[in-house]
């Protein structure tokens, strides 16, 4: 027996909400339908023509329910998509083109899935009175429940890196703020709320980061953890291994002193590419693993040398060699040094210091 009042209720929510009046149309013929068939003296005729009559109401009823279902599921998808994305553009906000003598460029290619377009990848790059700072780094995942160690990261990258004279200081700032993030979602996750810490507030959580700064004369100094080491690029592709990283942010804590290396020293005109390791571990339906250098040394020869144009083709070769499918995100960002040494002028007069 079909009770009238329980269907009217579930059309008024169904119209209250808007979600679901797609659906309330062929729900109310599919209903009207099986009412005829049950109460109508009609219904019971053996004539053809009723029943082929029944049986296409059946079917348009089942014809439109589905397709409303399916347009339903569509405009969930888009609007998760547009929120991801909103999200991404706020952690991951595009780099200005020029910072502070450095041609800039960085892009994402995220392994969503369902409409999930937010990845665990992160870059920032910024001028400070210590050089141009840099970070990337890789949230272990991807997709929502990555967003929170992203957003902790860059937000203590973008304020540690004008207040810490050291590069090692603000390393310690990024390890306490990932630190705090899991300890609040250790907090929030176990079903009995304590006013204590947790034992091991998700042990296996981590990121992995890669300092950077450039300093005004191009001398390269970093603090890595676990993150791969970038690529110069001139003329060709040259990986940079100044020595072992450091373990990830974590899962252990950082040593006692934290000295940056020297890495190397961009010259005008050489670049920086910085890359996550979705980049180096992408493979082909062989099983075949993506060659980045020698894809970065092709992109190298061109001169003048533009990291957005390196980028492109990087992303380009990326997607061609695993049919379009990536198994993790990747992060991308390449720097080129535009500074240039203004020789001196002829018959310009030499400063002289004043005799005391």
């Amino acid at each position: 027996m079909i009770r009238t009042g329980s269907w009217a209720a579930v059309c008024a929510r169904a119209l209250a909400t808007g979600r679901g009046l797609a659906l309330t149309l062929p729900v109310l013929w599919l209903v009207l339908v099986v009412v005829w068939e049950l109460t109508c003296p009609l219904a019971t005729d053996d004539s053809m023509s009723l029943r082929i009559a029944t049986c296409a109401a059946f079917l348009i009823a089942l014809v439109f329910l589905l397709h409303a279902v399916r347009a339903g599921a569509a405009r969930e998808l888009r609007l998760v998509q547009e929120v991801a994305d909103a999200a991404q553009r706020v952690l991951l906000r595009p780099p200005p083109p020029r910072i502070d003598g450095l041609t800039v460029a960085a892009a994402q290619l995220c392994a969503g899935r369902a409409g999930a377009t937010v990845g665990g990848d992160l870059y920032e790059a910024m001028a400070t009175q210590y050089g141009v700072r840099v970070v990337i780094g890789d949230v272990r995942g991807h997709g929502l429940g990555a967003l929170g160690a992203v957003a902790a990261v860059l937000g203590s990258f973008r304020e540690a890196v004008h207040d810490e004279p050291e590069l090692g200081g603000v390393l310690r700032r990024l390890e306490r703020a990932l630190q705090r993030h899991l300890r609040e979602r250790a907090r929030a996750e176990h079903p009995a709320n304590r006013a204590d810490e947790p034992d091991s507030p998700l042990a296996e959580e981590f990121v992995t980061v890669l300092l950077l700064e450039i300093r005004p004369d191009g001398r390269v100094f970093a603090l890595n953890c676990g993150h791969p080491w970038p690529h110069r690029l001139c003329g060709g592709a040259e990986p940079l291994l100044p020595g072992d990283p450091l373990p990830p942010l974590g899962p252990f804590p950082l040593p006692a002193e934290l000295p940056a290396r020297p890495c190397t020293r961009l010259l005008p005109g050489e670049a920086l590419c910085l890359h996550t390791d979705g980049a180096e571990d992408a493979r082909d339906r062989s099983g075949r693993f993506f060659r980045l250098q020698e894809v970065l040394a092709r992109a190298a020869l061109d001169t003048p040398l533009s990291p957005a144009a390196v980028i492109h083709c990087v992303q380009r070769e990326l997607l061609r060699h695993t049919g379009g499918h990536l198994a993790d995100d990747v992060a991308l960002m390449v720097l080129r040094n535009d500074r240039v040494r203004v020789p001196a002028q002829p018959g310009a007069v030499p400063a002289v210091r004043a005799r005391r």
